[in-house]
Order: structure tokens, then C-alpha cells, then sequence
């Protein structure tokens, strides 16, 4: 009966050491148009995102994070990559149309690969904007498991079709799920099969994106508020995404994986232009700018336990999400082309410090002009070569460079380039150089 008792205690010892030993799940969640503005304890109970709210109460959030770009499948190539989206091929929109300026190149490597190379079980959810045809859809760039959508399938909330593999050839067709509930069915349902296992789940939400869709009883209370119809459509579909984030955390309470899962929420852009402007803070522009309102988003961390509670004011960026996962979760992996990102994994642990680099952005649809909507950040100074169109562009821009100090001014309301001419001189040089740099490697 000793040695019975003895083997048993070292048996549940094993498995309890064994458990502890495993390297955390990671879910990624991603909203679509979605600014940080929109998050109601941000932005004085507007809208209603307790379940954000309560992810902010018991992780880490910065309120200096910033996207890879000002719109959607840029934005998703840095943050997949770690690496500045020029480089990766994917500068422009329309997936169905503009396939060469939209593919992640095939040397480049994503998250999904690494987690998958070191054992976890990846899988996607939700939204795929880097790339169509043989070898460049989800399953190909390290996803084992997905139910997609691609950026220019024009479906919406309420027709649509999820695709499990990377052919992606089906019409749209009705649903009876409201898209963004059946996302999250599908991301509970992923955990739940894969509770046992390390896994990395990357959901990708549409909403809060056009076409502007909601059931009505979500709407109603929001029109009821004094808001325009389009802005409470937009505050319903984020409630709704909310929503099911709260079942999603419930979920992983009632699995016991709470504190065994690194959950990340963020944003891909700010909001879209062609909405209703609603609450941002005041900040200078939106998605297809490279002003604040168009790169910087929400940006979430928590796994109870392991990260600690609170606000950090470090500048973080897309980039930095790979690097910062692989140290976070021990993985292991050798950068094959370099990266441009740098962990911030220090942060994630008390008493950690992160030294922020210089950040650099860029847009415009197809093939790149760099003399249009750039910009720089070193430290809390921002140069920003002006946003002229969210069309094609037509020849190089000659309109001025502006600087900034977003310490003191943080809607970029003050240009200070004439005061400070040195460094606008030395952050223009920069800018020039790194727009060289990275065109270099697109074209490569």
C-alpha cells in the first residue's frame, strides 16, 4: 500500500510539473477599423466593451502602441511577419486584383510557422489579407487549421462563406450565424478541441468594418442615446465582438488554461473615413492616414499570474509582436531575414524595460511613392509627409514635410519643422533612406 501511495504521489507530481512546463497558448485577437477610441473605458462609457475593459483591469496595456500600417493587410503582414510590410510584398488592398502588390512573399516567414515548428496546434479564424493562389493562402503560411474569409470576398455580416483551406473558389452564400458570433463559436470551439495541447489561435474579426451590419434590438439602444445610425451600428457590432470575447475567456476558466494562456487584443488601423467620425481623442487622421488616428490602436496583453497589471507608456509596434512571443514562450527560431521588430518581453515581467527604436510607416495603394503619407517616429518626435488620397495616387507629391512633438501635442496640431530644423533635416535624411531601403527589398 506504501509504494502504491508513493507511486501515485509521484505520478500526480509528474503530471503537475509536466503542466507547469508547457509553454502558454497564445490567442491573438484582431479587430478591424477598430480605434482606441472606441474602447468605453477609454472614452467615458460611449459604447459598452466590458469584456475589454475587464482584459485591460487584469493585463497590460499600452497607450502608445501602433500598427505596422494605416490599413488592413499591411498592417496584418508586419504584425505576422515582424517585419516592415514593403518588405514582406504586401503594400496595397484588393487580394482578387492587385495580387502582386497584395501576396506575402514565400521567403518570408509567419507566426503561424513558428508556433506550428515548435509543436503548438495554429490555427486561424476570421479574416485572411495576405494573399490568394497556390501557396500563398493561410494553410500555406503555417495555419494547420482555418475557417477564412479573404479581404475581397465582398460579403458581409450576413452572407458569407468560411473557407477551411486555401482553394477559397466558393460564392458567398446566406448564413444563419451573424458573422462575427459564428467567429467566435468557431474560435471556442478550436480551444476546447486543442485544451490539452500547446496551441496558438489567431482570431481575426471583421468588425467593427463595412458593410456597416447589426441586429436591430443592438443598434436600437445606441440610436436611442442620441448617436447617428451609422455611429451606433458601429457601436453595436462592437459589442456583439465584445460579447463574445467575454465567452471566449470564459471558456479558457472553465478548461483551467486562465493562466496557462497569453491573451493579446489589438486593432489593425483606426477607423474608417467613410463612416460617421465618432470619438478618438481628437487625433489627426484615420485608417489610410499615417497620423495618429490612422496607425495608433488598442493594444492588450493579459495572462493572469505571468503578466503584470497595468499601463505602460513605451512605444510598441506590429513588428515587435513575433520577436516578443517567440522570448515569451521560449520558442525556438533563427530569423531568416532579419527582423524588424525587438522584443518587448522585458515588459511582460515585473521590473522589465523595453528601449523604444526609431518606427517608420508608409502607404498607398499599389506600387509604392514614397513621397506620399510617410512618417518617422524617434522617440517623441514624429515627421509625417502628408496623406494625399486613399485612391491611386497619380506622380510624386510635393506637398511639406511636417514635425512634431507628440509629448506636447499629441493630435499633431503644431509643426515644428521651421524650429527645429536640424532634426527635421537628420529625420528626413532617415526617412528617405529607410523608404530606399525597404523598396530594395520589395523588389527583391
Amino acid at each position: 500500500m506504501r509504494k502504491f501511495l508513493t507511486f501515485a504521489v509521484v505520478s500526480f507530481s509528474l503530471v503537475l510539473a509536466t503542466k507547469a512546463a508547457q509553454p502558454p497558448n497564445v490567442i491573438l485577437i484582431l479587430a478591424d477599423d477598430m480605434c482606441v477610441g472606441d474602447v468605453a473605458v477609454f472614452n467615458g462609457g460611449r459604447n459598452r466593451t466590458p469584456n475589454i475593459d475587464r482584459l485591460i483591469g487584469e493585463g497590460l496595456w499600452f497607450d502608445r502602441a501602433y500598427s505596422g500600417s494605416c490599413v488592413c493587410a499591411p498592417a496584418r503582414a508586419a504584425l505576422l511577419t515582424g517585419r516592415y510590410p514593403h518588405r514582406t510584398g504586401v503594400v496595397s488592398l484588393p487580394l482578387d486584383t492587385e495580387p502582386e502588390f497584395t501576396r506575402l512573399k514565400r521567403d518570408e516567414t509567419t507566426l503561424a510557422d513558428v508556433f506550428a515548428a515548435n509543436g503548438y496546434r495554429t490555427g486561424l479564424v476570421g479574416k485572411w489579407h495576405v494573399g490568394l493562389g497556390e501557396g500563398y493562402g493561410p494553410v500555406a503560411r503555417g495555419f494547420q487549421e482555418v475557417a477564412v474569409f479573404h479581404g475581397s470576398d465582398k460579403g458581409g455580416y450576413n452572407r458569407y462563406i468560411l473557407h477551411t483551406d486555401d482553394r477559397m473558389e466558393e460564392k458567398p452564400k446566406p448564413q444563419d450565424t451573424y458573422l462575427t458570433d459564428e467567429l467566435n463559436r468557431r474560435a471556442i470551439d478550436f480551444v476546447r478541441r486543442h485544451a490539452n495541447t500547446p496551441f496558438f489561435l489567431h482570431l481575426a474579426h471583421y468588425a467593427p468594418h463595412r458593410p456597416l451590419q447589426a441586429p436591430e434590438e443592438s443598434i436600437e439602444p445606441y440610436v436611442k442615446a442620441g448617436f447617428d445610425r451609422e455611429t451606433a451600428t458601429v457601436y453595436a457590432m462592437i459589442e456583439i465582438m465584445d460579447r463574445g470575447i467575454g465567452e471566449l475567456m470564459q471558456e479558457l476558466d472553465a478548461l483551467g488554461l486562465r493562466e496557462r494562456t497569453l491573451v493579446l487584443f489589438a486593432s489593425d488601423n483606426g477607423p474608417d473615413p467613410l463612416v460617421a467620425p465618432r470619438f478618438n481623442h481628437d487625433l489627426s487622421g484615420s485608417k489610410y492616414t499615417v497620423n495618429e488616428g490612422g496607425i495608433r490602436v488598442p493594444f492588450i496583453l493579459r495572462q493572469p499570474g505571468t503578466v503584470p497589471v497595468g499601463k505602460r507608456g513605451e512605444l510598441v509596434h506590429f513588428t515587435d509582436i513575433l520577436p516578443t512571443l517567440v522570448e515569451h514562450c521560449g520558442l525556438k527560431h533563427e530569423s531568416k531575414p532579419p527582423l524588424d521588430g525587438r522584443s518587448f518581453a522585458a515588459l511582460l515581467q515585473d521590473g522589465g524595460s523595453f528601449a523604444t527604436p526609431v518606427r517608420f510607416w508608409q502607404w498607398n495603394r499599389t506600387r509604392p511613392n514614397y513621397t506620399h503619407n510617410a512618417a518617422m517616429r524617434d522617440g517623441p518626435w514624429k515627421l509625417v509627409k502628408p496623406y494625399v488620397t486613399h485612391n491611386q495616387i497619380k506622380g510624386d507629391s510635393d506637398l511639406l514635410h511636417a514635425l512634431y512633438n507628440l509629448d506636447t501635442d499629441p493630435v499633431e496640431s503644431t509643426d515644428l519643422a521651421e524650429k527645429h530644423r536640424e532634426r527635421f533635416q537628420s529625420m528626413r535624411t532617415a526617412l528617405d533612406a529607410w523608404s530606399r531601403e525597404v523598396e530594395n527589398d520589395r523588389t527583391r
